[in-house]
């Protein structure tokens, strides 16, 4: 039987990597979660994270009940692994075409009533800190009337920085989920002469206000 095969015949692919990964940062990183309870369980939902470390994808996750549907530069879809990305409900997206496709994809993902994750400061902190938002993630979560998590992870740049080549282990990780907001929550209105700026700043500024529980969940 080929890798190709077997993968096929693997029920829950992403429960099987979600669980690898969980074993791996426990492990590494003693990673915790608080506010698992914040995470609704059925419907559209955007996590919204701060953005500062390669582990921040994983991280998401890892530790969520409900799986998430991640977005991926299309020349990963090679081979063996690229058949693992679609298998654990990865989207490809096309290099050059990031913003058109990648909007597209996260709409169709949410019209399913699935989960996704999303940046508001679009790219990695340089120091760990939080940045200015985009517009886009308000414009998805009010056009798509998805419930926004929003989500801050502590350690991860320091476990493993944009400008680091190898993760520094023994780091600790702890990610808090908070209170869940509705695209009405978000929505200034049509009038607002700057509406998806002013929903991402309102998702930044839940992000900001969360902290480390001193009662994490594992």
């Amino acid at each position: 039987m080929s890798p190709s095969e077997l993968l096929k015949t693997i029920p829950d692919p992403y429960e099987i990597v979600r669980r690898s990964l969980n074993a791996y940062f426990t492990t590494f990183h003693d990673h915790t979660a608080s506010g698992v309870n914040n995470i609704p369980k059925t419907g559209p939902i955007i996590f919204a994270s701060n953005h500062s470390s390669f582990y921040d994808p994983p991280v998401i996750g890892i530790k969520s009940p409900r799986p998430i549907h991640y977005l991926a530069r299309d020349t990963l879809f090679k081979g063996f692994f690229g058949e693992c990305l679609r298998a654990i409900g990865t989207v490809p997206i096309a290099r050059g075409t990031a913003d058109v496709t990648s909007i597209k994809a996260i709409f169709k993902v949410l019209k399913q009533g699935e989960a996704t994750a999303i940046f508001p400061e679009g790219t990695r902190s340089l120091d760990g800190s939080l940045q200015a938002p985009q517009a886009g993630t308000g414009m998805i979560a009010i056009k798509a009337k998805a419930t926004v998590v929003p989500t801050r992870i502590f350690g991860a740049f320091e476990a493993f920085g944009r400008d680091q080549k190898l993760p520094t282990l023994s780091k600790r990780i702890h990610i808090v989920y908070g209170k869940a907001l509705s695209a009405e929550d978000l929505d200034p209105g049509k009038e607002h002469p700057e509406r998806y700026l002013e929903a991402s700043k309102k998702i930044m500024h839940a992000i900001d206000k969360l902290q480390p529980s001193h009662i994490p969940v594992v």
